[in-house]
C-alpha cells in the first residue's frame, strides 16, 4: 500500500469517527440524545490568597446594578464566563445546584464576559430555566481583565466574608460535587 494510500485511510476513518458513535444515528442535534459532558478538569488552587476582591459594578438585563463592596460580609463564588465558552456552558447548571444547596450561605455571583451582553445572556438563561443564579453581565470584560491575567475561562474564585480571596479555579469544575462543597463550607466555616 502506497503512503498516499495509508493516509488518505486514516484520513477517511478519523473524518468518519468524528460523525458517529456504533449503532447510534450521526449527529442527531438534539440536546437528550447527546453524550453527557466530559469531566471538567479544573483543579483548586490557592496561588493569590489573600488578594482583595476588586471593587467593580455589573449590571443585569433590566439595568439594576451591583457593586461588589456591597457583597463584603456575605462569602461570594464569583464565575467569570460567556455563553460561547463550552466548559462554561457545562458547568453552569453545577454553580445553580451549588448556589441552591448553599442557600444564604454563600452568594454564587456569575458574571457573563459576552460583548453582546443581555442579548445572549438572558436566553441562555431562559433556556436553562435557571432560579438561583442572576444574571450579571459585564460585557466589557473588565472584571477578566482585573482578575484573569491568563485569559482562561470559565475562572471561578472565592472570596471569604471579608472580601479575601480563598481559592480559584481555572477551567471548569464540578461545583455541586462532594468535595467542592467540603472545600467551600470549609472556607466559610460552614
Amino acid at each position: 500500500m502506497s503512503r498516499f494510500s495509508v493516509i488518505l485511510t486514516v484520513s477517511i476513518l478519523a473524518l468518519t469517527g468524528c460523525d458517529s458513535a456504533p449503532g447510534e444515528q450521526a449527529q442527531r442535534g438534539s440536546a437528550i440524545d447527546a453524550p453527557a459532558p466530559p469531566p471538567l478538569p479544573g483543579k483548586i488552587v490557592r496561588v493569590q490568597a489573600g488578594t482583595a476582591m476588586p471593587e467593580m459594578t455589573f449590571t443585569d438585563p433590566s439595568g439594576a446594578a451591583l457593586n461588589t463592596a456591597e457583597l463584603i460580609g456575605t462569602p461570594v463564588l464569583l464565575n467569570i464566563w460567556a455563553t460561547w465558552c463550552a466548559p462554561c456552558v457545562v458547568e453552569m447548571p453545577t454553580l445553580e445546584a451549588l448556589a441552591g444547596e448553599m442557600g444564604d450561605d454563600l452568594k454564587v455571583l456569575t458574571v457573563s464576559q459576552d460583548v453582546r451582553g443581555a442579548e445572549v445572556v438572558a436566553p441562555f438563561f431562559a433556556q436553562r430555566d435557571f432560579t438561583h443564579l442572576e444574571q450579571w453581565l459585564d460585557p466589557d470584560a473588565n472584571l477578566s481583565a482585573e482578575l484573569n491575567e491568563d485569559g482562561l475561562m470559565p475562572l471561578t474564585i472565592l472570596f471569604d466574608a471579608e472580601g479575601k480571596e480563598v481559592f480559584r479555579v481555572a477551567g471548569g469544575y464540578e461545583w455541586d460535587s462532594q468535595e467542592a462543597i467540603a472545600q467551600i463550607s470549609q472556607a466559610i466555616g460552614k
